[in-house]
């Protein structure tokens, strides 16, 4: 099995973290897995990746007679130019740019009328390519160069449709990527990266064979959407098909958690959804209810600080979020929400600490960073704040907030939103 373990997401209540889905049936990537056309923007980029594509045919004696072994000269075949040329001279033919263009090829356009002599010609002569693209793309993925990512992984799936691994790798490729959009404060975006990965998740799952590694994936992706009965669903089916022992054991251990901690208790999924629909006072009513109900679990707590937070009332979130610290909380998420209550009571050093504590948590996450800025104006750190809000740029050169804040520094306006 190739596709990689990767870090169990933790459940913590605001963590949240179109490509489209290549089918055994080798479905086009015309259509996204629900049957609806591609977005301009991906039509667009498929475009671009073929610009660099010629078709040739062998044909008249002196092609014939350099036709690489394995070829049909019957059909056309993509070539992949390193620039653009006028007249292609048969002479830069190699068989390297032929296996590029037909991958490249397979990857955009894996329904083409020839996709199963080039896919046979590939495996042939590249036998290993199929693990090769898988480790590229986890490797670009990493790096955060997700187009490059998902073009590997797009190859990969148009070599072998009928394996799993490349579109278990896209899901969480689209997962990871959610996640640093939600850290930047980019919510918009990252819910079209997370309903990428459910699309994934969704044609997984769907499989006539079954793929146990989506089962795993799945259960924690769910997870971070609150939706504890699909997951506690998944996990339990996991167990009685997984042969990983590791795993198996992680899978038990979240099922107990989540029976012990009340995230199965309709009271907390009622709590969290209206806050996040901008109902906090009724998602307040629900917190307070379910910690009345669960007074030692810090997620309850925080709930009720995060509704509060939101509200405005800023002396009651801090309360809120003490107490979920002393119920055992330790993410990034609590000491930010915290250190936003503490900037607007005035706290200013207690803000700090809370602020630095969760950076050594979560180093990369922008709107800590630029919560860090916005604490460092106020105490008249000016430069200190730029460089925060700079810092944050190079993160995300998208970031909204930080580039406001750059924007009004010079005439001492601060802007609205110093939370993120």
């Amino acid at each position: 099995m190739i596709e990689k373990s990767r870090r169990v997401p933790g459940m913590k209540p605001l963590s949240r973290a179109k490509s489209h889905v290549a089918s055994a049936q080798k479905k086009s990537r015309i259509e996204d897995a629900d049957g609806q056309p591609l977005s301009e923007a991906f039509e667009a980029r498929k475009k671009l990746a073929l610009s660099s594509i010629v078709y040739i045919r062998f044909e008249g004696p002196d092609a014939l007679a350099r036709v690489p072994e394995g070829i049909d000269p019957s059909i056309p075949y993509p070539v992949q130019l390193q620039s653009p040329v006028i007249k292609l001279n048969p002479a830069s033919i190699t068989i390297e740019s032929l296996l590029t263009g037909m991958v490249r090829v397979l990857a955009w356009e894996p329904n083409n009328s020839n996709a199963e002599t080039y896919r046979a010609y590939v495996k042939a002569v590249r036998p290993e390519l199929f693990e090769e693209l898988i480790a590229a793309g986890i490797q670009k993925a990493e790096s955060k160069e997700w187009t490059v990512a998902e073009e590997l992984f797009f190859a990969a799936s148009g070599l072998d449709p009928e394996r799993p691994e490349p579109s278990i790798n896209l899901a969480l490729m689209h997962e990871e990527h959610a996640k640093y959009l939600s850290d930047s404060g980019n919510e918009e975006d990252a819910e079209k990266e997370d309903d990428l990965a459910h699309k994934y998740y969704q044609y997984l799952l769907a499989l006539k064979e079954t793929f146990p590694p989506a089962y795993y994936h799945a259960a924690f992706f769910f997870l971070r959407k609150h939706n504890y009965d699909k997951a506690v669903a998944l996990l339990t089916s996991y167990i009685g098909m997984s042969d990983d022992e590791e795993r198996t054991k992680r899978a038990k251990s979240i099922l107990e958690k989540l029976s012990s901690m009340g995230y199965l208790d309709t009271l907390f999924k009622e709590a969290y959804d209206f806050i996040q629909m901008g109902e906090e006072q009724k998602g307040l009513e629900r917190a307070l209810q379910f910690v009345d109900k669960y007074p030692d679990v810090w997620n309850g707590w925080f709930l009720v600080g995060w509704a509060n937070r939101r509200m405005g009332k800023w002396a009651e979130g801090e309360r809120a979020f003490h107490a979920a610290l002393e119920k055992g909380a330790e993410g990034a998420d609590v000491y930010n929400e915290l250190s936003i209550c503490e900037m607007e009571l005035g706290k200013l050093d207690a803000a700090k600490s809370g602020l630095e504590k969760a950076l050594r948590i979560e180093p990369e996450n922008v709107k800590i960073i630029v919560n860090l800025g916005a604490l460092a104006y106020r105490q008249g750190r000016i430069k200190e704040a730029e460089g925060f809000f700079e810092t944050a740029l190079e993160f995300d050169p998208e970031d909204r907030i930080a580039r406001e804040w750059l924007k009004r520094l010079g005439s001492s306006a601060k802007p609205k939103g110093t939370g993120a």
